[in-house]
C-alpha cells in the first residue's frame, strides 16, 4: 500500500513540475517545427493576443472541430489575433500533419516533434486551447466549445478571445477540454 502511494505520489509531481505554462503563468519562448521540419520560435509567432490550440489528425474529436477552428481562425486573425496549432502526437508524422492540414485547414500548423511543448502546457487531448494576453500571461485554458455535437452553450474559447482583447478578465478562465489524449513518446 506505502509503495503504490509513493510511486502516486512520484507520478503527480513529475506531472506537475513538467507542466510550467499554467493559468495565470506567463509562456516563455519554445521551438515547434513547421511542416517542413524547420523550427520555428515561438516568440516569432505570438502578437498582442496569441491562441495555441494543440491538434491532431486521427482524433474524431478533433477532427469535429476543424470546421469550428477554421471559423475561429477566420474570424479572428483578420482582428490581428495570433494562433499557433501544434500536433504534438508521435504517432502521426511530419508528412500526415502537412497532408492533414492542406486537406481540412486554413492556418498554419506545426509539430511538437518531442511533445516537450504539450509537457510544458500540461495539453493532454485534442483540442486543448490556450489563450495568452499582451504580457504572455495565459488567461484561458480548455475546449473550444461545449458540445462535439449538438447546440453549444458556451463558447469558451471565442468569449476567452474576446475578453483578452478587450482587456477584461475571462469570465470562465478554466473550462474541462475534452477530446483523445496526446500520444507521447514518454510520460511526462
Amino acid at each position: 500500500m506505502k509503495i503504490s502511494l509513493a510511486i502516486a505520489l512520484f507520478a503527480l509531481s513529475t506531472t506537475a513540475f513538467a507542466q510550467e505554462f499554467k493559468l495565470g503563468a506567463k509562456v516563455t519562448d519554445f521551438t515547434v517545427s513547421d511542416l517542413q521540419g524547420a523550427p520555428v520560435s515561438y516568440s516569432t509567432l505570438k502578437g498582442d493576443t496569441t491562441v495555441v490550440i494543440f491538434i491532431a489528425t486521427r482524433c474524431p474529436v478533433s477532427n469535429a472541430y476543424n470546421d469550428r477552428m477554421n471559423a475561429v481562425y477566420n474570424d479572428y486573425a483578420a482582428k490581428g489575433v495570433k494562433f499557433v496549432f501544434i500536433n504534438a502526437n508521435t504517432n502521426e508524422p511530419l508528412s500526415e500533419v502537412a497532408e492533414h492540414a492542406k486537406e481540412h485547414l486554413h492556418f498554419a500548423v506545426y509539430k511538437d516533434q518531442d511533445d516537450l511543448v504539450a509537457d510544458r502546457f500540461g495539453a493532454q487531448v485534442t483540442p486543448e486551447a490556450f489563450v495568452m494576453d499582451r504580457s504572455g500571461t495565459i488567461r484561458y485554458h480548455g475546449y473550444v466549445d461545449d458540445a462535439m455535437h449538438g447546440p453549444v452553450h458556451n463558447q469558451g474559447l471565442r468569449l476567452a478571445i474576446d475578453a483578452v482583447m478587450a482587456g477584461q478578465p475571462v469570465a470562465k478562465a478554466e473550462t474541462k477540454a475534452f477530446g483523445c489524449s496526446i500520444k507521447r513518446q514518454h510520460t511526462s
